[in-house]
């Protein structure tokens, strides 16, 4: 079932608060999903330019719109969001906690389009920034504009207390977590402290009031146009929550893999591990025994056995020569003087040492 989640458990009596554990592993849930769906859009734009390259410019727009509906079904329909449902949490209202409302009642609807908008739009506005701060610090290491203009100087204040900004709102979320360890706050995030609710887990009475509701969703007919319309768009919506929670508890090990695979810290590694190994030497035809015969030191050019002079290679052996001996034999011979293939005089290569 959809709303359910992957694992649901039933909590123990008085064990509703749900551990720093559960609390934050929801929360990297679907931070984990974004960087990787971003790659295989990326993937995919690369491959055909012309017909997924919107997919990869509006990929942060596209994204937050699915997200929007993804967390206003789950919202609506379990009183958490989708990674908060996979770990069997819900949202209840701040209040005497005297009795909590199943999961199947939904949030008041202060509390309701609060944690929507906090869930979807306040990630979405801080991935913006920090691209906008990358980009700025780009344009201020080649920009034209004078140091001494307006435009300049704001950038330039706004690069400087960027970084403070920054740390003052992660600090904000780790003294959070802190005070939710030591049993001094009822919120793990800032997020759920604004929206004015609180994490529960899911008890026996929600579970069977979601499956209850699940099934007589299913089951109900409807017969006018307008009804079965929406009862369409919520199935097809319904299909995508239940494919999402179902899949994810397979696939969120791969796209967590994919994530460190193609992070940046990872680049150097992915590259040793992928570099083609370097080519054999060509074979020698040995036309001219006494010419293919190589000198021991490699500063030595092979025709006039002498230290090479204007050092230069030819682009079809890989060998190399002195400009004037390699053209005499080149032109006379139109071929490698060592291995015998076939070469023109656009074949020849100067090489620039660094000494030089």
């Amino acid at each position: 079932m959809a709303e359910v989640g992957a694992h649901l458990t039933a909590a123990p009596a008085g064990g509703d608060r749900p551990s720093v554990f559960e609390a934050v592993a929801q929360d990297s849930l679907m931070a984990a999903v974004k960087p990787a769906l971003q790659h295989l859009v990326k993937v995919l734009a690369e491959s055909n330019p012309a017909r997924y390259g919107f997919l990869w410019h509006w990929f942060d727009e596209i994204y937050v719109l699915l997200d929007l509906l993804l967390q206003q079904h789950y919202l609506a329909r379990c009183s958490a969001s989708f990674s908060e449902n996979f770990y069997s949490l819900k949202r209840i209202p701040m209040g005497d906690g005297r009795q909590q409302p199943l999961a199947t009642a939904g949030l008041p609807k202060r509390q309701h389009w609060k944690s929507l908008l906090l869930l979807v739009l306040v990630p979405y506005l801080k991935g913006k920034l920090e691209k906008l701060v990358s980009s700025l610090r780009e344009e201020d290491e080649y920009s034209i504009h004078p140091p001494s203009s307006s435009w300049k100087c704001f950038y330039s204040a706004f690069l400087a207390a960027y970084p403070y900004v920054n740390m003052t709102w992660e600090g904000w979320f780790l003294i959070q977590q802190l005070c939710y360890i030591l049993g001094k706050a009822e919120h793990h995030s800032p997020m759920l402290k604004l929206a004015g609710v609180r994490l529960v887990r899911l008890t026996t009475e929600d579970i069977q009031a979601l499956e209850k509701k699940w099934a007589e969703t299913t089951s109900s007919q409807t017969h006018s146009l307008t009804s079965r319309v929406q009862s369409a768009l919520r199935k097809a919506l319904g299909g995508i929550a239940f494919s999402l929670s179902t899949g994810l508890s397979v696939s969120v090990f791969f796209l967590q893999f994919l994530d460190w695979w193609y992070s940046s810290e990872n680049q150097e590694t992915i590259k040793s591990l992928t570099a083609l190994p370097t080519p054999p030497p060509p074979v020698h035809l040995e036309h001219e025994p006494s010419s293919a015969l190589l000198p021991s030191l490699k500063t030595v050019c092979p025709l006039c056995r002498k230290v090479r002079v204007n050092a230069t290679a030819l682009a079809t052996s890989g060998f190399v020569f002195c400009y004037r001996c390699a053209y005499s034999h080149v032109k006379a011979h139109q071929r490698c003087p060592v291995t015998g293939y076939a070469t023109e005089l656009q074949h020849l290569v100067k090489l620039y040492s660094p000494e030089s």
